[in-house]
């Protein structure tokens, strides 16, 4: 009990804090406005560190990265597996959301005043194509745009082309790349700090939410939850098996949910895919993938491969778009949505507080006022352990996966026959 409270202690209190915002929010109404100060000094601070943290966590984690010759098969074969994986869980959590629309129901007259003093972004984004869109979220036309907090994604850009060139000079740069790091640290300790007033600011900042947008946005939170309990499930015992006979056929399957148990435990009650890296190698070893594939992908796949985490994604995107009455049935909001949340998921996962960086995201890429990160961070907080189970465990059988393509049938069934024997 002791060690549960410990890994979920700040999650408790965050999320304690929030049921009393919202609790606060449905007895006083409209009068619980006067509680917002607080809840904006909270998203004034995390706003104030966002873009130093950005680019000094991107930059480092790429320019210090070691080992990147040795790419070979092995690497090849992951990102390929990685990026399947992660395009599958986009499109099974788009099509739940389009199925149940979390949001529906809500009115969001009062969100729209929101939007209005965020300049009517949103309604830009409508107006342009697909391909200018893209142009528009990738890249800015002057340098001095990039450190706004409304061009997330071209920071990203410059941050992972600035890495790239850092890590290519080698030793000529290797005070730079020291200097990244030591200010990743810096900026991450910052945020440790600021994020001690979490509970109050966000406790805050949702009883006015709740004040002023009524009860029936906890409505849309539940079904959010359920909706995400339901893909969880589905995820989890449906295409992790499928995963697992693509791997190594019924053999496979036995294999892969024989030593799924301990790493599934552990992810749940840690709640974090690094404290279950461990387990993780173990239990993948015994699945009968080799060492030097564990070694390579069971690490690799804490930082940057998180299903779970891609699933959530969509949940906040398409939880905004019922929101604000956004159609999501078009291909252009389609394609979006997936790789928005592909790119939520999977990519801002390798970097520290990767979650508010990529609701961050969310919000510039579709035009709408940082004032929301609240309201999408809720999801984060109530989704956290399931997202983390799909994230860690799915490791495990992508390693199985990865084994299959870099070793060849012959060589994996052979293999997975020797298991069988035993």
């Amino acid at each position: 009990m002791k060690s549960f409270f410990k890994n979920y202690k700040f999650s408790i209190i965050l999320l304690g804090s929030i049921i009393l915002g919202a609790i606060i929010g449905v007895l006083l109404g409209s009068k619980a406005l006067v509680l917002k100060p607080f809840g904006d000094l909270f998203l004034n601070l995390m706003f104030m560190v966002i873009i130093p943290l950005v680019f000094f966590s991107v930059t480092s984690a790429i320019a210090n990265m070691k080992g990147m010759k040795r790419l070979g098969k092995i690497m090849a074969s992951t990102f390929v597996v990685f990026i399947c994986t992660a395009l599958a869980a986009s499109v099974i959590g788009f099509i739940g959301a389009l199925i149940v629309n979390p949001a529906r129901g809500i009115d969001y007259s009062a969100l729209k005043k929101i939007v209005t003093a965020g300049g009517g972004a949103a309604d830009k984004v409508k107006q342009v194509g697909l391909l200018q869109q893209i142009v528009n979220t990738l890249t800015v036309s002057d340098f001095v745009s990039l450190f706004s907090k409304s061009n997330m994604l071209q920071l990203i850009v410059f941050s992972v082309l600035f890495g790239i060139s850092t890590s290519a000079l080698g030793e000529k740069a290797e005070s730079v790349a020291k200097f990244l790091e030591a200010a990743s640290n810096v900026m991450m300790r910052m945020v440790k700090i600021i994020m001690y007033y979490a509970p109050i600011g966000l406790g805050c900042y949702f009883a006015a939410v709740i004040g002023s947008l009524g009860p029936q946005i906890l409505q849309g939170y539940l079904r959010v939850f359920l909706l995400y309990i339901v893909i969880s499930v589905i995820y989890y015992f449906g295409f992790f098996t499928f995963y697992a006979f693509l791997a190594g056929g019924k053999i496979g399957i036995k294999t892969f949910w024989k030593n799924a148990v301990a790493p599934t435990i552990t992810a749940l009650a840690t709640c974090s895919s690094a404290a279950s890296i461990p387990v993780n190698l173990e239990c993948t070893k015994k699945m009968g993938v080799s060492e030097d594939i564990v070694e390579t992908v069971i690490p690799l796949g804490a930082n940057i491969h998180k299903d779970g985490s891609v699933i959530g994604g969509v949940m906040k995107i398409t939880f905004l778009f019922g929101l604000f009455g956004r159609s999501m049935i078009s291909p252009t909001a389609i394609l979006s949505i997936i790789f928005v949340s592909f790119l939520v998921g999977a990519v801002m996962a390798a970097i520290p507080s990767g979650g508010m960086i990529g609701e961050m995201l969310i919000l510039s890429v579709y035009g709408l006022p940082t004032e929301l990160l609240p309201i999408i961070a809720v999801i984060s907080v109530i989704i956290d352990a399931p997202a983390t189970v799909l994230n860690s465990t799915g490791n495990t059988v992508a390693s199985m996966v990865i084994s299959r393509l870099v070793e060849g049938k012959l060589t994996f069934e052979k293999k997975y026959g020797i298991i069988e024997n035993k």
